[in-house]
């Protein structure tokens, strides 16, 4: 895996409760935890992060298309 260069969620307090972002120029996208970003690295695709953004920020019982 190249280098990453990893960016703090916006949404992001202070504290170990961060999720990070990393994107490599092949476009796999990379998310970590701030409270140990090297132990666990969740690698997927663009379409599956966007599929991801979309569930999370979906109103609680709505339902999906």
């Amino acid at each position: 895996m190249p280098e990453l260069t990893w960016q703090k969620s916006s949404y992001c307090q202070e504290g170990n409760s961060c999720i990070h972002i990393a994107t490599e120029p092949t476009g796999t996208v990379h998310l970590t935890e701030s409270s140990d970003p090297t132990a666990a690295i969740l690698s997927t695709t663009p379409t599956a992060f966007a599929a991801l953004l979309r569930a999370t920020k979906r109103p609680a019982g709505a339902e999906t298309a």
